[in-house]
């Protein structure tokens, strides 16, 4: 049987650390909590589980704490686990078996995260796999009996363990804040985060923070190498902030340049049924509703697809 560490980072997490630990200890052959400044009981609650509770001076990056407390693993696997999950007993009694009964050629275990629609969070499935344990040491395999080469890829391992996410409020104030942070220190944002925080923005994103991203964006529209897919959430966004914003004209010109490049998105036609039904023109905003629903997909919010434009068509139905 595989031995597992479960690693957390936290701060100020009382209302959710005590049910979480109290799921994962029957999982767990040792508990590492990494407290990055917590001001409440998280600590305390975390000391009924666990002796190996250590400080960590943030550093404004998560990976920096993920890292360290990894680093403090023994076990054969880890388990990254966050404070907001939880376990039930039936998914208990999966994760038992499946560390019974473990191919120790697995690098990577997914499960399914779920509850994900909740708080606004930026996923687009209520129920999807991510990476969940990891092998603490990974040997390097060589492969094939001529031109031998070492494998790079892991080997992934899809269970069907379902953890319940219960973040009890929605992380964008903070993402968005740290995001903004990171662009005006002058830091190049990569791809995977590029596309986080246009997610981000269109889901949650107030004014102010719309405001703030608005140089970034039209940089971004206007680089080089950009693929299809980047351009469509680029477009996407760019209508957004300007409508908000009440840039009509660069409204305009990001819808038109999606429209030439055939990269309208679910989230572009409901940004022009939203401008036509301000000024007045329900048929028009009824248009690129059918649109949104019906003749495009969804690049940062699903809902732009389906419960958006879906209540205004019910909603003018109603009035007619």
């Amino acid at each position: 049987m595989i031995t597992i560490s479960v690693c957390m980072i936290v701060k100020n997490e009382e209302d959710k650390l005590d049910i979480c630990l109290r799921n994962v200890k029957s999982i767990a052959d040792e508990i590492i909590v990494v407290d990055t400044g917590s001001v409440d009981s998280t600590k305390d609650i975390a000391a009924k589980y666990t002796d190996r509770i250590y400080d960590y001076e943030w550093t404004g990056s998560f990976s920096d704490a993920r890292n360290y407390a990894f680093s403090l693993a023994s076990c054969d696997y880890i388990y990254s686990a966050d404070a907001d999950e939880e376990l039930d007993s039936e998914n208990i009694e999966k994760f038992l078996k499946l560390k019974e009964n473990f191919d120790t050629d697995i690098d990577i275990v997914q499960m399914y995260y779920c509850n994900q629609l909740q708080n606004n969070t930026i996923y687009s499935f209520d129920r999807e796999l991510r990476p969940k344990l990891y092998k603490r040491l990974r040997s390097f395999i060589w492969e094939e009996t001529i031109h031998e080469a070492v494998r790079l890829n892991p080997i992934v391992y899809d269970s069907d363990i379902d953890i319940i996410h219960r973040p009890g409020e929605g992380h964008a104030v903070r993402d968005l804040k740290a995001f903004e942070r990171l662009i005006g220190s002058g830091q190049t944002l990569s791809e995977r985060l590029t596309e986080i925080y246009c997610k981000e923005l269109y889901i949650a994103g107030e004014e102010e923070n719309l405001l703030n991203a608005k140089a970034f964006v039209a940089k971004l529209a206007d680089a080089e190498g950009l693929g299809k897919d980047q351009l469509v959430r680029v477009f996407s966004i760019g209508c957004r902030i300007c409508r908000v914003t009440g840039d009509i004209p660069g409204f305009i010109k990001y819808a038109a340049r999606a429209a030439a490049g055939d990269m309208l998105s679910s989230e572009i036609c409901c940004e022009l049924g939203e401008y036509f039904s301000a000024v007045g023109d329900e048929r028009e905003a009824a248009l690129w509703y059918y649109n949104a629903m019906h003749e495009t997909e969804a690049y940062l919010d699903i809902r732009s697809k389906e419960e958006f434009p879906h209540k205004h068509l019910k909603d003018a139905d109603a009035l007619t």
